[in-house]
This record gives structure tokens, C-alpha cells and sequence, in this order.
């Protein structure tokens, strides 16, 4: 992890672009993050035992996918402590993940083959919802519990939106959210809903920010 700053003597939270060596770090805090979220809650079963080391599994193979393909990946640090994290796909990465023949295999040994699939269905329903001209998209992104609500998750998804308003390739930024109530959350930052994805019983929101006007995106019917 590198700002080009030492941060050791301040307590204000300082961003930092992440390598490989805050792996694990980063797969803690987003199972923190993920493992209460219904959409992997729906994916990953959580009725059947293991629930966790399936969440686990599949937050390690997606950060070490992202970071293979050489995806942009920030943080948020107080002091030496990392405290929020964000992997960002870039506006070309239309990413087919089932055409990863080594993610797949190695999702199928850990997740199991009918989460897998699952999950395989849900990325392409969201590729299906994503806007033209090309969006960024924000599939990874969380706060370890431990400080939630002090205001690192805006300044974290305000250094992602100016990192993707920065980048002339794409018109916006595409995230989703299973859970409603962070809906006003986005919404405040200018997100806006390109629909819902059905799951089980409840619905997760596909939303968009865009950044461009020149290139005006529009949702496919």
C-alpha cells in the first residue's frame, strides 16, 4: 500500500492505493461488509452451513481476479490501520466471468458449483443492465464495522467518483446494492437507478452515477 505519505502521527484518514500486499487485509473488511448484505446472503445460502467461508471464498478469488487484470484498488487509512476499501473495473472491462476458465474452477472448488452458478447468472444480468457509452464499475466495496459510520465510506466513494470522473474512457459509475437502505446514501451522491435484479424475495438495485453529459448514457430497455 503507497500514498507517498507517512501518516503514522495523524489520526486523519489518508487515501492510498492498494497492491497485492493488502490482500488479506481487504478480504477481511469486505467480508465484514458482504456477509450481512442480502444479495450474498441470496447468492451464497446462508441457510446452509459454511455460509462464511463461502463469502470468504468468494471475495479472495474476485480481489485477486482484480488485482490480475491490474484494476485500480483505493483504501482508506487512520493512522496504520486500513480502515475501508474499493476495487474499481474499469469502463473496458466488460468482464465475462465465465469465460475465466481458472476464477471458475477455483470458485467451484470453494464456493461449491451451485453458488457458482448462481452468481455466474447474477453478473450477467448486471452486465446486461450496464449503460452505453461505458461505465466504470464499483463491484467491490466496504468499511470494516469497526468504523462504520464516521463518514470514511463518503470519502471513499467520493475519491472513486473523482478517479472515474478523472477518466475521460468512461461516462460514469455503475455499482449495486442489495440492501435499501443505503439507497438515500447513493442517491445523495447523484446515483440514479438503471433498475432491480429479482433475487428470491427481494430485489437488488443497480445504480448509476454519470460524469460525462457529452456522453449521455441510457439504460437498455
Amino acid at each position: 500500500m503507497t500514498d507517498g505519505t507517512d501518516n503514522r502521527n495523524s489520526a486523519e484518514p489518508a487515501i492510498v492505493r492498494l497492491d497485492p500486499s493488502a490482500r488479506n487485509e481487504a478480504i477481511s473488511i469486505l467480508v465484514s461488509a458482504y456477509r450481512s448484505e442480502p444479495t450474498f446472503q441470496y447468492l451464497f445460502d446462508h441457510r446452509r452451513p459454511g455460509y462464511e467461508q463461502r463469502v470468504r471464498a468468494t471475495v479472495r478469488e474476485l480481489i485477486d481476479l482484480y488485482f490480475d487484470l491490474d484494476q485500480d484498488a483505493i483504501g482508506v487509512m487512520v493512522n496504520d490501520t486500513l480502515v475501508a476499501v474499493a476495487f474499481i473495473g474499469e469502463a473496458e472491462l466488460r468482464l465475462n466471468l465465465a469465460a475465466q476458465i481458472s476464477w471458475r474452477i477455483r470458485m467451484v472448488l470453494t464456493a461449491g458449483f451451485a453458488c457458482t452458478r448462481r452468481y455466474l447468472d447474477y453478473h450477467e444480468k448486471m452486465k446486461e443492465m450496464l449503460p452505453q457509452p461505458l461505465a466504470h464499475q464499483l463491484p467491490l466495496m466496504g468499511v470494516n464495522p469497526k468504523y462504520q459510520n464516521k463518514g470514511y465510506g463518503r470519502i471513499l466513494l467520493s475519491t472513486v467518483e473523482k478517479l472515474c470522473a478523472e477518466n475521460p474512457r468512461g461516462s460514469g459509475l455503475v455499482l449495486d446494492t442489495g440492501n435499501s437502505r443505503y439507497l438515500p446514501f447513493y442517491e445523495s451522491e447523484g446515483f440514479r437507478s438503471l433498475g432491480t435484479i429479482r433475487l428470491g424475495d427481494f430485489e437488488d438495485h443497480v445504480l448509476y452515477r454519470e460524469f460525462h453529459a457529452d456522453k449521455a448514457a441510457v439504460a437498455p430497455g
